[in-house]
């Protein structure tokens, strides 16, 4: 496994994976090879984005009876349908997943990864939105540290996927709970971070109702509360300083070096700029293809927001 961020080369950007316990960029070499965990975190990172077109970010797998682990597409052909290609998409048996509850189609090795325990939890973001999820027992942490969250809880353990995701719908139907939050809200929202108090009672508040919810369904809670990474805490500590990175970071040249790191999005800082720190989804460079080495963002001409 890749330990450090590599300094050339051109790869197809799978995004920013937690699966090793600290964020990294997983990337896909050109023309072939197996994946590469790049870390990032205080490290200096500098690509160029190669054109506009969005290539296929492969798909998983199943190690094992209960893990799963991503594969590079082989002809690192170009993205069809959500992100993938036809021939990985149709190779993707965990696609099934998110429909295993309902009785749609499970392949075997689908139905025995789903028959182990999953985890409920509620995720508290910087604007004090909260969202539902759940997670496999061995994606218990790797799964809530890719949210970007700043404050979560685990509700419940449930024996099995097809159980929790039933708990899953349940809490989205009678609290008005979302399953998914933007990249681009998560990004604004820590932009104008202020303080975590409101998102905390937004959480405090979130989980009493599904605390209560779970009981009315006969269901115990657990409520577990989520350690956060040390790798965003600057990211997580109002007051900060922080701007926006003004520049689409999937079109032209980029340098900056990664100082937290809370899900995709990352707090940076650029060469010769020791005033400003700058905020910036790393995730939107999924599907691109990057090259990778000595280069440099254009001008930076901010304000700070929190000026």
């Amino acid at each position: 496994m890749q330990q450090t961020l590599p300094t050339s080369g051109t790869y197809v950007c799978h995004g920013v994976t937690w699966a090793t316990g600290d964020p990294r960029l997983l990337l896909a070499p050109l023309p072939g090879g197996p994946l590469v965990y790049a870390a990032i975190m205080n490290q200096r990172l500098g690509y160029q984005v190669s054109g506009a077109d969005r290539w296929c970010t492969g798909r998983y797998r199943f190690a094992g009876a209960l893990q799963v682990e991503a594969v590079a597409c082989p002809g690192r052909a170009q993205a069809e349908q959500s992100g993938q290609c036809s021939r990985c998409s149709g190779q993707d048996d965990f696609r099934f997943a998110h429909q295993f509850h309902q009785g749609g189609h499970a392949p075997k090795a689908l139905t025995t990864y789903m028959a182990q325990q999953h985890w409920l939890y509620l995720a508290t973001f910087a604007d004090g939105t909260t969202k539902v999820g759940t997670a496999a027992e061995p994606r218990k942490l790797s799964r809530l540290n890719e949210q970007g969250a700043v404050v979560a809880t685990y509700l419940t353990k449930s024996a099995d996927g097809r159980a929790v995701r039933f708990l899953e719908d349940a809490l989205t139907h009678r609290l008005g709970l979302p399953q998914s939050v933007r990249a681009a809200a998560k990004l604004q929202a820590l932009a104008e971070l202020r303080d975590l108090s409101s998102a905390r009672a937004a959480h405090e508040k979130d989980l009493a109702r599904a605390v209560q919810a779970l009981a009315d369904m006969s269901v115990p809670a657990v409520l577990e509360p989520w350690a956060p990474p040390g790798e965003g805490d600057l990211l997580r500590t109002a007051g900060t300083d922080r701007t926006r990175y003004p520049h689409d970071p999937r079109d032209g040249e980029h340098g900056f070096g990664v100082l937290s790191c809370a899900g995709s999005q990352v707090l940076a800082s650029i060469d010769g700029d020791d005033e400003l720190r700058y905020l910036l989804d790393l995730g939107a460079l999924k599907g691109r293809r990057i090259i990778l080495g000595p280069f440099t963002s254009p001008g930076t001409a901010v304000q700070s927001a929190l000026f």
